[in-house]
């Protein structure tokens, strides 16, 4: 891959928290940035004074900020794929729309992850109500049954117990073409972020801990508390899956740990993740660097961190504390400019190191 020279221009389409702080880590190493949203003044067009403001269907913006921009890559995966398809073969896109297309549906990533004998939960295809009760009847229940697209933060899924109404659950999700996952009891949530760049080259962060309130991600412990045969695991799933992908730019795996030691992998996410957001205050190199250094051509960065850390979601009006946050010792407050404050949006995050101790 030809490496993008300073005063190269990035293209970053949606305007999110995620594209707001790729495009910060790009300014830092002198690349311009240009952010395609469909909301004006959205958290990642502030940072930029090149922004096209468009719904991201539209196939004739699209290809007007494609020639306006050096290399593009994405913030959140639930975009329409023929808008990259269409401009794939007038700039590099990272990762390729054929990634996003496997990633933004959830039959398609399991039947992915199937193929390169990575473990998952048992699930099925859903189409009907009928296969509902099929299915339901080979993965028992509780199972959890979620929408193949558009689903994240909890939206789009359902769980059932074995007593509900499967009429119910299915109208529930509108008839959607849905998966059936059998339920996993586990001890944690983690995620691994790997990048990679066109030649190969990969770089992997840490194994982390998450933990979810209302389906959200509230807080993420760095590094996570397993022994270091499960972490060297973690990370190969990871690795394996970003090679199988032919990635380009960064994929966040997220995992189930089981109570035997066994780590299924739950969902991918091929961009910035928000459990990956301690490595801009605790790693040499942050995830969004990486994201920015593996699609401009450049050599990956050190993924090791310097410090163990917590990252805590600011959402909704958790927000407006921000005087006393900043106050805290050993932290780093990190704010998105939204507006305007809803419940259950993230409005920024706090990340607080644990430095090791000067000796004596």
């Amino acid at each position: 891959m030809t490496i993008l020279p300073p005063n190269s221009t990035i293209g970053i389409v949606g305007g999110g928290q995620l594209g707001r702080m790729i495009g910060q880590a790009a300014s830092r190493l002198g690349y311009r940035v240009h952010v395609f949203t469909d909301q004006a003044g959205s958290s990642a067009a502030q940072i930029t004074d090149q922004a096209t403001v468009a719904a991201y269907d539209d196939l004739d913006a699209m290809r007007r900020f494609a020639q306006a921009v050096d290399v593009v890559t994405i913030e959140f995966e639930n975009l329409p794929v023929e808008g990259l398809q269409a401009i794939a073969s007038d700039v590099s896109v990272c990762p390729s729309p054929d990634v996003l297309a496997v990633c933004q549906d959830r039959l398609k990533e399991k039947q992915f992850l199937q193929s390169l004998d990575v473990p998952t939960a048992p699930f099925a295809a859903v189409s009907t109500a009928a296969e509902l009760k099929s299915a339901i009847t080979t993965l028992g229940a509780p199972s959890v049954l979620k929408t193949r697209r558009m689903g994240y933060d909890g939206k789009g899924q359902v769980m059932i117990q074995a007593d509900d109404d499967l009429d119910a659950a299915w109208h529930t999700l509108r008839g959607s073409e849905s998966v059936l996952e059998g339920f996993v009891t586990f001890e944690r949530e983690m995620s691994v972020i790997t990048a990679r760049t066109a030649d190969g080259e990969k770089a992997s962060y840490v194994p982390v801990e998450n933990q979810h309130e209302h389906h959200i991600l509230a807080k993420t412990i760095a590094p996570a508390p397993i022994p270091d045969s499960q972490a060297t695991a973690a990370v190969a799933l990871a690795e394996r899956i970003a090679d199988g992908l032919d990635l380009v730019g960064i994929v966040a795996v997220e995992m189930f740990q089981t109570f035997e030691g066994d780590i299924l992998v739950n969902e991918l996410a091929p961009r910035p993740h928000n459990s990956g957001h301690w490595t801009i205050d605790a790693c040499l190199v942050s995830q969004f660097e990486q994201v920015v250094r593996a699609i401009t051509g450049l050599p990956l960065g050190a993924p090791e961190r310097f410090a163990d850390a917590k990252m805590d979601n600011l959402l909704g009006d958790a927000a407006e504390a921000w005087l006393d946050l900043i106050k805290q010792p050993n932290s780093r407050l990190h704010l998105y400019g939204k507006t305007p404050i809803r419940p259950g949006r993230k409005q920024g995050h706090i990340t607080t190191l644990r430095l090791p101790t000067a000796p004596s």
